[in-house]
C-alpha cells in the first residue's frame, strides 16, 4: 500500500524476483487496500504512513480489530512519521522500514524488505492486538544494591521494540545499566529511545562515545552505529561506532554481547528477543563461555523465533523464558549477583 504508483511497482517488482515471494496486489489508499484484503486474502501487507483519504495508523487500527495480519510499516525519515512508526508497531505492526529520502524514493528499502516480508509471513499466527504496556505489578521487588560492575545487555530484530518495553517498563529505578540494540532504521532510534524514557522510572537514551555505565541508566544503540562496552580501568563505559554490517545489521547484537563478553564477562547477563535471522548467537555464546547468565524469550512469546532459536541451537543459552518472567529474573539474578560480591558473602566461604 502506497500513495505512489512509482514506489508500487519498484517494490512489486524487487519482491516478484523472488521464487517464494508473490505480489498478490497493490493499493493506493486504504479502502481500495480493504477490498482487496478481504478478496486477495495475503500473507503480509506493506503500509506507507502517509497515505491519502485515512492515514496508515488508522488503517491499521481498523485491520487490526476486524482482520489481523502481519504489516510492515514503510514510513519516510521525519520525527513526526518516526513517532507514529513506533506507535504502529504498539498496535501490532511487525517492523519498520524507513524511505530513505522522501515520500518517491525507494532506495535499498527494496533490498531490505524481502528478508521482513519473509519474517512477517513467519510471525502471522501471532500476530494480534498488542495492549498497552501496564503499571509494574506490585509484587516486583526494588533492588536493596546493585553490583557496580554487573551488567545486562539485550538484543532483538522483529517484534523486539515491544519486547524491550515490556521488560524496561517493569524494572524499578535502581535497575542495574542495561546496554541495548535494537534492529532499527537509524532515524528512529532516537524515538524509540524517548519512547522508553518516557515509560519508564529510569533514564533511557541513545549511547554516546564514554558513557559511564551506572545504574539507573538504559543505553540504546543508535541507529546504523555498533555499541560496545569496554573497561576503563574500574569502570564501564560504552562506546559507539560504524565498521562493516554484521549479520548484514548495524548496530549488530553479536558485536555489542561480543564486547559485553570481553569487558564484562561472568558480572552480565545477556538477554537474546525475538527477531529474525541469526544475529546475536555467536556473541551469546562467547557471553556465556565468559560466564555470564544467558537467556533466550521462548517460541510461545516471540513474534520472530529466528534469533532465540539460533542461539539455542548453538548451546549459547543457559535459560529459556517467556518475555512476561524476565523483568523478574534481571532482578533475581542481579541480586544473586550482589550477594556473591558483599564482603560479608566472600568471608563466609
Amino acid at each position: 500500500m502506497d500513495d505512489s504508483a512509482i514506489v508500487r511497482q519498484i517494490l512489486s517488482n524487487s519482491l516478484a524476483a523472488h521464487e517464494d515471494i508473490e505480489v498478490v496486489g497493490t493499493a493506493p489508499d486504504p479502502y481500495i487496500a480493504r477490498d482487496k484484503i478481504l478478496t486477495l486474502k495475503p500473507d503480509v501487507v506493506t503500509l506507507d504512513i502517509e497515505m491519502p483519504r485515512m492515514n496508515g495508523l488508522t488503517f491499521l487500527k481498523k485491520l487490526s480489530e476486524y482482520h489481523p495480519l502481519p504489516v510492515i510499516i514503510i514510513s519516510s525519515r521525519t520525527q513526526s512519521s518516526c513517532e507514529t512508526a513506533l506507535e504502529a508497531l504498539r498496535l501490532g505492526a511487525v517492523h519498520v522500514l524507513a524511505k530513505p529520502g522522501g515520500p518517491y524514493s525507494v532506495g535499498d528499502l527494496q533490498i531490505d524488505l524481502p528478508h521482513y516480508v519473509r519474517a512477517a509471513a513467519a510471525a502471522g499466527s501471532r500476530i494480534r492486538d498488542r495492549a498497552r504496556v501496564s503499571a509494574p505489578p506490585a509484587w516486583l521487588p526494588k533492588l536493596a544494591s546493585t553490583p557496580s560492575d554487573f551488567l545486562v545487555a539485550i538484543g532483538a530484530s522483529t517484534g523486539g521494540t515491544e519486547a524491550i518495553q515490556q521488560i524496561l517498563a517493569q524494572l524499578p529505578e535502581t535497575t542495574p545499566p542495561l546496554v541495548i540494540v535494537q534492529h532499527i532504521p537509524a532515524s528512529f532510534s532516537t524515538a524509540f529511545a524517548r519512547r522508553l524514557h518516557q515509560l519508564c522510572k529510569f533514564e533511557v537514551r541513545e549511547a554516546e562515545n564514554g558513557d559511564l555505565l551506572r545504574p539507573g541508566l538504559a543505553l540504546v544503540a543508535p541507529g546504523d552505529f555498533h555499541l560496545v562496552v569496554r573497561r576503563c580501568g574500574a569502570h564501564l563505559r560504552a562506546f559507539i561506532k560504524q565498521g562493516p554490517r554484521v549479520c548484514y545489521q548495524r548496530p549488530s547484537v553479536d558485536v555489542l554481547f561480543e564486547s559485553v563478553a570481553s569487558a564484562a564477562g561472568a558480572s552480565s547477563l545477556g538477554l537474546l528477543l525475538t527477531g529474525m535471522g541469526v544475529d546475536g548467537a555467536r556473541g551469546l555464546l562467547k557471553m556465556k563461555q565468559a560466564g555470564a547468565h544467558t537467556i533466550a524469550q521462548d517460541e510461545a512469546s516471540s513474534v520472530v523465533f529466528g534469533m532465540p532459536r539460533t542461539a539455542i541451537e548453538a548451546g549459547a543459552v543457559c535459560e529459556v523464558l517467556p518475555l512476561s518472567r524476565m523483568p523478574l529474573r534481571i532482578l533475581q539474578i542481579c541480586e544473586q549477583k550482589a550477594r556473591s560480591a558483599s564482603p560479608k558473602s566472600k568471608l563466609s566461604n
